[in-house]
């Protein structure tokens, strides 16, 4: 598949879904008025698709796996957000399962695409 545009990348629309999620979690009710670790998950899993979109324009092969792995550590950085709002009672079993499930998924396919971009021609990203 070419790559016209950073939302073809499937690590980039995985991470749009973590986004999602964080932001449903995010608005229960407990959860809700933990402004700092609610703001801090926000911003930590918005940051994994917007550095993906950032590393889109970076211009090389280089550039654009930098910010992927920006983007790969704002998901890993979800992850252990997700073990404070569990330990706080913020989420269930199962919520934390579940969003656990797709940062790492979200964070696999990011790495899958670095490994690819280190290894081949950068796919056009250009018409």
């Amino acid at each position: 598949m070419k790559i016209e545009r950073f939302e073809d990348i499937e690590g980039w629309q995985m991470a749009r879904e973590l986004t999602r999620t964080i932001y449903t979690l995010a608005r229960q009710a407990e959860f809700s008025r933990d402004f700092g670790l609610k703001g801090q998950m926000q911003r930590a899993s918005g940051s994994a698709m917007h550095n993906i979109a950032e590393g889109f324009d970076g211009g090389s092969n280089a550039e654009f796996a930098k910010f992927l792995r920006y983007a790969q550590r704002s998901s890993t950085e979800v992850k252990s957000q997700l073990y404070v709002a569990i330990d706080q009672s913020y989420i269930s079993q199962q919520q934390f399962d579940d969003a656990y499930a797709l940062a790492t998924a979200t964070h696999s396919k990011i790495g899958g695409f670095i490994r690819y971009l280190t290894k081949h021609q950068a796919p056009s990203t250009k018409n």
